[in-house]
């Protein structure tokens, strides 16, 4: 659930970064579609070394 947020703020994220820089539709495109998947792989990442780290 909690990388499912994540995608959502970076899409978000990406689309506001690209719209106030005056991107048209297919650069808000790109932009979101790019930080939807750092975020998301961020949030993997952290959350497999969060376990790893719980576990023992």
């Amino acid at each position: 659930m909690l990388i499912l947020l994540a995608i959502a703020l970076g899409a978000v994220l990406g689309w506001r970064r690209a719209a106030s820089r005056g991107g048209d539709r297919l650069d808000q495109l790109q932009y979101a579609a790019a930080h939807a998947i750092a975020f998301g792989l961020v949030t993997t990442i952290a959350l497999v070394v969060l376990g790893q780290m719980r576990a023992g």
